[in-house]
């Protein structure tokens, strides 16, 4: 049989499916269906190649920084220094139309910059403005829209959690990785607040007058409170822009700085940390089950030769780089319906980046491509994450939230799009520090 017959791949995938819908967990799902794989359509020794590539892949150095990272968000999630942020931002929006829901969007922006989880990012800011914002009465759908499209800024401004499962699935740096995501970053918040503004514009009524106007000492009085979350920012990412710090290394910085920071706010218990240290340890087995049991997949796939013959399948339709990108936004927004973004990654680059690369696409630029879309996944039911975390925040139906974020659904479209026809909004920095 011709390893690049169709069938093949429906076969693996009806078993994937299967295994997925059962409840499976999705790195046992991954390992069976490696074995699937080699059993099926190779003689590989299925047991030696599981051993080894579990044995192999279970210590990475780059991919120390994961846990790291996740730790500090855990820290912050659980201290003062996100409320501080906050009362520092208001002062400054009350003349910008939108006035306050801007604290979502620059909220959000600020706090993925030093957490690198979208989920982490709803529910940190997300704990301080909903029920501040809708008390003041700002319209509802605007609160959650803004704060589900932009919470999802915490998967790419860095340093974000996927980029770093993408750069060790696929060998890419993940310092430019990080320095890729910046300007899309900005891009972004552009976006998210531009549409608020334009809003507001166009129905003044839909936000609420603000009683006084805060004068110019108030506002940089209450700039102070920025003053940590931004130490942290330039500990952690000017150490890895700058060269002085790896990104594992950098991480470290940062779980050292953000427990400091979060002692000094007198809102940081030891039972807190215990409580951080916990909920890292936990998120980090997962991914790290998760990558693992996709290493192995890719080994799998490697021996039947299933990536190489199905990118060549591919090729056989003379697809253009764009029209392979309007395919696969589509492949990935479905499969982000039913599965979380991590999954998404080290599930489908083993296969997918042999075929994008084989039409010219930069596997740098690809990536941050890659997280636009999953973002996508993450304001999209059944099984988008920031809508859990909001519904457990607000108690608000699950699908009246997914039709207050699909604006911003509608954005992140448009900069996957702006991204697609003017590449250089990604590529541009990391060409430049090299």
């Amino acid at each position: 049989m011709i390893m690049s017959d169709p069938i093949i791949f429906s076969i693996l995938f009806i078993v994937l499916v299967g295994l997925l819908t059962s409840g499976v967990w999705v790195a046992l799902s991954l390992i069976l269906m490696g074995m699937t794989a080699l059993m099926l359509f190779s003689n590989a020794p299925v047991g030696l190649v599981l051993a080894t590539t579990l044995w192999g892949h279970s210590h990475s150095w780059p991919l120390a920084a994961l846990p790291l990272f996740i730790l500090m968000g855990e820290i912050l999630l659980r201290s003062r220094l996100s409320q501080d942020m906050f009362s520092g931002l208001a002062p400054w929006l009350g003349g910008i139309p939108g006035r306050l829901l801007h604290v979502n969007v620059l909220g959000c922006a600020i706090f993925a910059a030093v957490s690198g989880s979208s989920a982490a990012t709803a529910a940190t800011i997300g704990r301080m403005s909903v029920p501040e914002l809708l008390k003041r009465g700002y319209p509802r759908d605007l609160v959650l829209g803004t704060l589900a499209g932009s919470a999802t800024l915490g998967l790419l401004i860095p340093p974000s959690i996927i980029l770093i499962v993408y750069g060790v699935s696929t060998e890419q740096s993940i310092a430019r990785l990080f320095i890729a995501g910046i300007l899309p970053g900005v891009m972004l918040v552009g976006l998210f607040a531009g549409y608020v503004a334009l809003r507001a514009t166009l129905n003044p009524a839909l936000i609420p007058a603000e009683d006084t106007q805060a004068s110019w000492s108030e506002r940089f009085h209450a700039a102070r409170r920025l003053i940590p979350v931004i130490l942290l920012i330039v500990g952690v990412m000017g150490t890895i822009y700058t060269g002085v710090a790896s990104p594992t290394d950098a991480a470290a910085i940062g779980v050292v700085l953000a427990t400091i920071l979060a002692k000094l706010t007198d809102s940081f218990t030891l039972k807190d940390f215990i409580s951080a240290l916990m909920a890292a340890t936990k998120t980090s087995s997962m991914i790290a089950f998760i990558l693992l049991g996709a290493a192995f997949l890719s080994v799998a796939m490697a021996y039947i030769g299933l990536p190489r013959n199905l990118a060549a399948w591919i090729g056989t339709f003379d697809l253009s780089p764009y029209a392979l990108l309007a395919v696969l936004t589509v492949f990935f927004i479905v499969l982000g319906c039913f599965l979380d973004g991590i999954s998404v990654v080290v599930l489908t680059t083993s296969i997918i980046l042999p075929m994008v690369q084989a039409v010219g696409i930069d596997p740098l630029w690809f990536g941050i491509y890659l997280v636009l879309v999953v973002e996508m996944s993450q304001i999209t039911p059944p099984v988008g994450f920031n809508l859990f975390v909001i519904q457990g925040l607000t108690g608000i139906n699950i699908l009246t939230i997914a039709r207050a974020a699909a604006p911003f659904f509608g954005l992140l479209l448009l900069g996957t799009l702006l991204i697609t026809v003017f590449p250089d909004i990604v590529t541009f920095l990391p060409n430049a520090m090299n």
